[in-house]
């Protein structure tokens, strides 16, 4: 189990408190309409968990009477000043302090025993006491089926004796990963099971990739990932008896705007479709309430606010389209609109990808990188769309460097100063996620942040792997002598020799860290090797060319990259055996 900064386990401990008092206040029975001669009856849980000015409430409402065919209404008053400022799954209104909800439009029935669970963001100060009663159809809250019309005044409730054990349905919980198993992807499986050894690691849940509208309803092509849409990835997933899935948001406009091997369908104006034909088609379908007891985890859109940092006008690693997607704001607007739809969701988590050290670990772009996820996600509406961050997403910067730290010195010598730390703030992706997370909280962000590291492919395990620190005197020498990450530069990203697979997918490894993540599946190739024409818009990218000498943003230095890569996602078995290979911690 996680041991939380103290910033994030108070506000735990605060929700408890609070979550106990308001299932001691808050349950009671939902009814049918006045006149209805039907038997009427049904229970509510409500619990909140909540911090110095705001909250998230869920309610569970279970019928206990007979079914409610044609719509039903929740209200209840706030005894303060408690003001709701996001819903889901039902539709909210407020007026001072009387809230009322409306069925959704998918679920205007509630069947006998049937629980409807629906949840809401607000804003407080002073106490947050719980609601005293609900009515549903205008009748009061009362705990059971009555025999006879109900009274004007509903009696007083009975407290249970102990708080819910564990979240509702469709409620959200701190940290997604922990007590939930998995989605393990069919396709990804069968894949790596028909690799020799691929068996040992093809139960790990992988994340699946959304990279073009099709792969909505179930994408083919030469680079697909598969012809699974969302609807039977989520369907599979509840197959599985999985508590939670990962999903890859990745489709902006003009995307992927420093590199080639990934762009995408939409071009740098196509944001209406984005919006229109890409996110909301997601959405309807994450909202569904067949899904309501997954957990459902978004990676928004790798690689993409970093690059409006480092790759704009003034950077060495400019280009056009990265100053049009500046410019023009699809980037910024683009992922505000996926955060504000897919986090009015109840049971959703949104994880915006935050680069890695090592392209924004120094001073120079570690705080505008910050400052730009705090604006997208108030764009959004309500920073609290963001459950946390994700980082080395699809890339291979090592976990930890076991046998030096930033403040290691050679002969005098920072070893900031040799030319593969190039100054860097951070020199492994655990320090560095740590620091960007407290960084994040402290412009703005919720205390309740937490952070995913993609360790798919960044064991750096092997022959290679050293084994103690060089007893060298130069620091260039020292350092790339006692550097477990084996890559030419920290700048290659490309289908990388050598590599191995990094931890295994872990809820809660570290303080501040929510898990260690299998986001891209091992053996999916992050671009072609040579130029292969294709109808998905991903073009050849010299980084993925063994054979490229480099240029300004990897100091110009040979790619490492493997020969004979097919197009990006698609199944690279001469990886994926290096990946086995070179597993650290080893594989069995």
């Amino acid at each position: 189990m996680r041991s939380d900064p103290p910033t994030r386990r108070s506000r735990l401990a605060r929700g408890a408190t609070a979550a106990l008092a308001a299932a001691v206040s808050g349950a009671g029975v939902v009814a049918l309409a006045p006149g209805a001669h039907a038997a009427a009856g049904c229970r509510v849980a409500y619990s909140v968990n909540q911090w110095n000015t705001g909250f998230t409430g869920s309610i569970n409402l279970t019928n206990l009477g007979d079914p409610i065919t044609d719509g039903w209404t929740l209200t209840w008053e706030f005894a303060g000043n408690q003001r709701i400022t996001q819903g889901w799954n039902g539709t909210f209104s407020q007026s001072g302090q009387r809230v009322s909800v409306a069925n959704p439009g998918w679920s205007a029935s509630l069947a006998t025993d049937a629980t409807a669970s629906l949840g809401f963001n607000a804003d407080y100060s002073g106490t947050n006491t719980a609601p005293a009663t609900f009515s549903l159809n205008g009748v009061a809250c009362t705990g059971t089926t009555p025999t006879t019309p109900p009274p004007t005044t509903p009696p007083p409730t009975t407290p249970p004796t102990t708080p819910p054990t564990s979240p509702a349905p469709g409620s959200r919980v701190d940290n997604p990963y922990v007590g939930a198993k998995g989605y393990v992807n069919p396709e990804w499986r069968a894949k790596a099971e028909a690799e020799p050894g691929g068996s040992r690691i093809s139960q790990n849940p992988t994340a699946v990739w959304l990279d073009r509208i099709a792969a909505i309803d179930g994408a083919t092509g030469s680079g697909s990932n598969g012809a699974m849409g969302l609807r039977d990835h989520l369907d599979a997933a509840l197959a599985q008896g999985a508590g939670y899935i990962q999903l890859v948001i990745y489709n902006l406009p003009g995307r992927d705007c420093a590199a080639l091997a990934s762009n995408g369908e939409l071009g740098p104006t196509d944001l209406p479709r984005y919006q229109a034909e890409y996110i909301d088609p997601i959405a309807a379908i994450q909202a569904d309430a067949r899904y309501r007891g997954l957990r459902i985890i978004n990676v928004i859109e790798i690689d993409s606010l970093p690059n409006l940092v480092t790759n704009t006008a003034g950077q060495a690693g400019a280009t056009a389209m990265c100053d049009t997607m500046k410019s023009n704001g699809g980037y910024v607007n683009g992922i505000a609109y996926a955060l504000r739809k897919l986090g009015a969701i109840g049971n959703t988590y949104n994880y915006l990808d935050a680069a890695h050290h090592g392209w924004i670990g120094w001073d120079s772009s570690f705080g505008p990188t910050a400052d730009l996820m705090l604006q997208t996600a108030r764009a959004s509406g309500d920073v609290r769309n963001v459950t946390g961050f994700i980082t080395d997403t699809a890339n291979y910067s090592a976990l930890r460097e076991p046998h030096f730290t930033v403040a290691s010195t050679v002969n005098g010598t920072s070893v900031r100063q040799s030319k593969w730390i190039d100054w860097n703030q951070y020199v492994d992706e655990l320090t560095f996620a740590t620091a960007f997370r407290s960084k994040l909280v402290s412009i703005g962000f919720d205390p309740g942040i937490g952070m995913l590291i993609d360790t798919s492919r960044n064991g750096w395990g092997g022959p290679n792997r050293p084994t103690r620190a060089s007893t060298s005197t130069d620091v260039n020498t020292f350092v790339n002598e006692s550097r477990v990450d084996r890559r030419i530069h920290a700048g290659n990203w490309c289908n990388q020799s050598g590599a191995g697979l990094g931890e295994r997918p872990t809820a809660a490894p570290e303080p501040g860290i929510d898990a260690y993540v299998w986001v891209k599946p091992p053996g999916e190739s992050d671009g072609s090797s040579t130029l292969i024409p294709n109808d998905e818009g991903k073009g050849f990218d010299r980084m993925c060319d063994p054979t490229y000498t480099g240029n300004a943003r990897n100091g110009n230095n040979l790619t490492g990259a493997l020969s004979g890569a097919p197009l990006s996602g698609a199944w690279f078995s001469a990886q994926f055996r290096e990946l086995m290979a070179n597993a650290y911690p080893p594989l069995s």
